[in-house]
């Protein structure tokens, strides 16, 4: 069993900063890309924040590109975002995502995992 624990979500005012964590929990193999999406109020689809490879290879959409930073301690199994200038249009669930190697009926096969959400509001 694989747990996706995320936290740090919260309630900032507009040019404020929060810092999101993301905990991977279970029996792996190896953890290989990471990524943060959001889900705006209102919006059926989750918005892809951030991505980084194992190797520590980053990615940003431009809408928080200069503002947000994914990072990894893979020795704790955790994936971080360091979210700088918030704005309001910032404000939805945040997800975590992580591509996971492990066994499975005696096979070792890639699983995709989601966390729970941790809800980011920015408002004055």
């Amino acid at each position: 069993q694989v747990q996706l624990v995320e936290s740090g979500g919260g309630l900032v005012q507009p040019g404020g900063s929060l810092r999101l964590s993301c905990v991977v929990f279970g029996s792996i193999f190896r953890l290989n890309n990471m990524a943060w999406y959001r889900q705006a109020p209102g919006k059926q689809q989750r918005e892809l924040v951030a991505t980084i490879t194992s190797g520590g290879s980053t990615n940003y959409p431009d809408s928080v590109e200069g503002r947000f930073t994914i990072s990894r301690d893979n020795a704790k199994n955790t994936v971080y975002l360091q979210m700088n200038s918030l704005k309001p249009e910032d404000t939805a669930v945040y997800y975590c995502n992580a591509d996971v190697l492990r066994w499975g009926a005696g096979l070792l096969k890639g699983y995709a995992y989601w966390g729970q959400g941790t809800q980011v509001t920015v408002s004055s």
